[in-house]
């Protein structure tokens, strides 16, 4: 399946370019409701808090009391931390269960807020960015949801830039115009780039690259960072880099590990258009242009 992780700043848009996903489709699993199931009453989730941050965090029907939590946290990097590490793993376990249960061709929208924030870009096959200006986002938080400018403004301040979120874009999605502007954009993602590469990842089968195509530096770096990741998962000790402008050479600690490695690079969107075990992996991404040697690079 094609695994996207998706994100955007508060009042980017985020969820109404989930909405539109998953009219095209996809299957939707939101981080944020995840996070709210695994501290419901009952749950391991809250007994921990409650552990950690105390029994005032219940309100009189024994539900965590959300404002009162916000308060603790917003600001105090130790107690986010802490909390963080109680509500993060729970959310990833759920977010896997679900996945499991997708379809093997699917196209899988994981809509996570913090998704820069926490440094998950290279665990996607593709980051989509839904970008809407300071601006725009102010305006609207303040005028559809009530919020106080300067309440929304220090949100603003406490997540990750424009900037940081454009370096992990693979795809910026601009809803600084209409809600249909913003489904269009999305239908043309989806046609494009997301509904061919799942396809090639259903296939088994590296995408058919227009000669043309240049990556930027940008977006060299991510692929680098995907296959380092991918690698990381089997092989802790490989090494990657680039071999050249269109090769990323990966050098296994033990030669023994490369069927491991072959076999997690097609679950990363790398594989051979060639039954020589000789020939380079390639991205099944129609958007990425590159070859992916395992080896001995003097060996190519």
């Amino acid at each position: 399946m094609l695994d996207i992780g998706l994100t955007g700043g508060i009042g980017s848009g985020k969820s109404a370019a989930s909405t539109a996903f998953r009219e095209l489709g996809a299957v939707i699993i939101d981080a944020d409701q995840i996070a709210r199931e695994v501290v419901e009453p009952g749950s391991d989730g809250l007994e921990q808090i409650v552990r950690t941050f105390g029994a005032d965090l219940l309100d009189p029907q024994g539900a965590l009391d959300r404002p009162a939590l916000a308060e603790i946290v917003f600001g105090d990097d130790e107690a986010r931390a802490k909390l963080n590490a109680i509500v993060h793993p729970l959310v990833r376990q759920r977010s896997s269960a679900l996945k499991q249960q997708a379809a093997p061709d699917a196209i899988v929208i994981n809509d996570i807020p913090l998704l820069a924030e926490g440094s998950m870009a290279a665990a996607f096959h593709l980051v989509v960015v839904v970008h809407t200006p300071r601006d725009v986002r102010l305006k609207r938080l303040i005028e559809s949801r009530g919020m106080v400018e300067s309440d929304v403004r220090g949100r603003m301040a406490s997540q990750a830039s424009d900037a940081d979120r454009s370096r992990i874009a693979d795809a910026l999605l601009d809803n600084s115009g209409t809600p249909q502007d913003l489904v269009a954009a999305a239908t043309a993602l989806w046609r494009d780039r997301l509904k061919p590469y799942a396809d090639n990842l259903a296939a088994a089968r590296p995408a058919a690259h227009a000669s043309e195509t240049v990556l930027d530096e940008s977006a060299r770096q991510r692929a680098l960072a995907r296959v380092t990741f991918a690698a990381a998962a089997v092989d802790d000790a490989a090494t990657t880099t680039y071999l050249d402008e269109t090769t990323i050479g990966v050098r296994p600690s033990d030669p023994g590990n490369k069927t491991s490695l072959v076999r997690r690079f097609g679950e990363a969107g790398w594989f051979t258009g060639d039954p020589d075990s000789t020939a380079p992996l390639r991205s099944s991404d129609p958007r990425v242009p590159l070859d992916l040697h395992i080896g001995d690079p003097s060996a190519r």
